[in-house]
Order: structure tokens, then C-alpha cells, then sequence
């Protein structure tokens, strides 16, 4: 299979047990399965530019039914003969001659032992201070200090008279995209699409994750 990703749901952590005892945090994902909803290519049959790149649309099959589709969507998923899907990701790939539309993806491209790469989005926090959000010490507790948790100068008045670009400050924190490289795959139950990862994966439980080969 040309494609090398799949799209799943974070169900929780856990810990399991290694052959030699030890106890291996891990993150339970129920991983597909999926459906190809479209194609993309380079190029047109008479070779002319079409999409401009090769890839493939992906769509996560879901056991609760889509309840409100809009029409665009309602004539996307028509038109690929298939029912709609609520997550949508694409997948770059090499040809995607190769793949058919209504092609299904399983946790079956995945072998235990394999390192893998998964992206989801973090937990929001919402507004933080520069202590929670950048690990800022602040300042004395006490005797009669007045600055506790403030982020202390941000700049010369006499030059540049201005708060330069990228000065760490407090603001929005979290619900950021964030990717993890060479993340190991413990364990696969291919009967129930579940892959059990070692370690935390970003987002809270029942957030979208894709799960992408190396």
C-alpha cells in the first residue's frame, strides 16, 4: 500500500508489562480503520497539470453516525460512492495511481517493535503567565518584594524604543499542532484496531491523531 499513514482517535494511557517485567507507559489508540476518499496526482492523463502533487485523501470510519454534512461535503463523499466521514486527512505519496478510491487502511501496515511518527493537537490552557508558560523563576516571595510572577523588562527605552519581535511573553498557550518523531509501537490488536504506543501522545482523550511510518 502506497499510502503510509493512518488516522485515529486517543482513547487513554495505560501501562503494560515487558517480557522482562518492567512496566511500559502507553498511549491506547484505536487507529482506522480507514477509507481513500480521493486521489490526487501531478499531472492529467493528456499530461497536463491537475492537482499539482501526489496525494491521498483519507477518511476516518467512525462507529457514530455523520449528522450534519454541508452540500460541498454531501457532493465530495457522493461523487467517491461512499458515506461521509467527520475527520479528513491528506497523505503524500510517491503515485497515487497505485491506491483506488474506496481502498481500505488498517492498523495491519503497522508491525510491534516499528518507530513511527504521530501529530495531534495539544491540550489548550487557554491565557497563561510567563511562570506556567514559559518556566519563567519570577521573583521573591516575600520581604516586601513586589514582583512575584511578573516577566520583569522587555526592552530599552532609549533603544530601540520598542518590544522586539518574539519576546517571550503570556499569552494563548496550548491547542498547538505538535509531531512525535520515532514514538515506538508496543503492542497491535488488529481485531479491535488498537495500537498501543510507548509514552504520552499530544491532545486529550478522543482527539484525532495521524499515525504516519517514518
Amino acid at each position: 500500500m502506497a499510502v503510509q499513514g493512518i488516522i485515529g482517535k486517543k482513547i487513554g494511557m495505560t501501562q503494560v508489562y515487558s517480557d522482562d517485567g518492567r512496566a511500559v507507559p502507553v498511549t491506547v489508540i484505536e487507529a482506522g480503520p480507514c477509507v481513500v476518499v480521493q486521489r490526487k496526482t501531478k499531472l492529467k492523463g493528456d499530461g497536463t497539470k491537475k492537482d499539482g502533487y501526489s496525494a491521498v485523501q483519507v477518511g476516518l470510519v467512525e462507529r457514530r453516525k455523520v449528522k450534519s454534512v454541508t452540500k460541498a461535503m454531501q457532493g465530495h463523499f457522493k461523487k467517491a460512492d461512499l458515506p461521509p466521514c467527520r475527520v479528513l486527512r491528506e497523505f503524500r505519496v510517491e503515485d497515487a495511481d497505485d491506491v483506488k478510491v474506496g481502498d481500505k487502511l488498517s492498523v495491519e501496515m503497522f508491525e510491534p517493535g516499528e518507530s513511527v511518527q504521530i501529530t495531534g493537537v495539544s491540550k489548550g490552557k487557554g491565557f497563561q503567565g510567563v511562570v506556567k508558560r514559559h518556566h519563567f523563576r519570577g521573583g521573591a516571595a516575600t520581604h516586601g518584594s513586589m514582583f512575584h510572577r511578573a516577566p520583569g523588562s522587555i526592552g530599552a527605552s532609549a533603544f530601540p524604543s520598542r518590544v522586539l519581535k518574539g519576546m517571550r511573553a503570556a499569552g494563548h498557550m496550548g491547542q498547538d499542532q505538535v509531531t512525535l518523531r520515532n514514538v515506538k509501537i508496543v503492542r497491535i490488536d488488529k481485531d479491535k484496531n488498537i495500537v498501543l504506543v510507548r509514552g504520552a501522545v499530544p491532545g486529550a482523550n478522543d482527539g484525532y491523531v495521524v499515525i504516519r511510518k517514518k
